[in-house]
């Protein structure tokens, strides 16, 4: 995957149906603002992959490869870039900061369903 190239480890990983409380609690940050029901509404239209992923520099590696939230902004080679419709369909979402991934993750994944693991290879690289 693109994430596992950049040296990342996708240590949780799972398809679900967001339910609306869920879709609340993770875009709580944007309650009161005007696109807030349309982004509830969105993830919870249909399954979505959650998944969570570690390593150095992780959150701003992964918001480089997904590219600015407006896929029209967004350059080739990202992935709202190549798959994002819209601002509120862009395909993908991710954690702004270490505060906000801890807080994002626990909405998804019981602390088990972590698995953390180093791979054979980095003892080399």
């Amino acid at each position: 995957s693109r994430i596992e190239k950049k040296g990342l480890k996708i240590v949780g990983l799972k398809m679900i149906k967001a339910s609306k409380r869920e879709a609340e609690e993770l875009y709580s940050v944007h309650k009161g603002k005007h696109f807030y029901s349309e982004l509830v509404d969105y993830i919870t239209s249909s399954p979505i992959v959650v998944g969570v992923v570690e390593g150095e520099d992780a959150i701003q590696v992964v918001r480089r490869l997904i590219g600015p939230t407006n896929p029209k902004e967004a350059p080739p080679g990202t992935i709202r870039g190549d798959l994002g419709l819209s601002i509120t369909q862009n395909v993908i979402h991710a954690s702004d900061s270490k505060e906000s991934a801890e807080r994002e993750i626990k909405i998804f994944f019981r602390e088990d369903e972590i698995c953390s693991y180093s791979r054979a290879d980095e003892k080399w690289v």
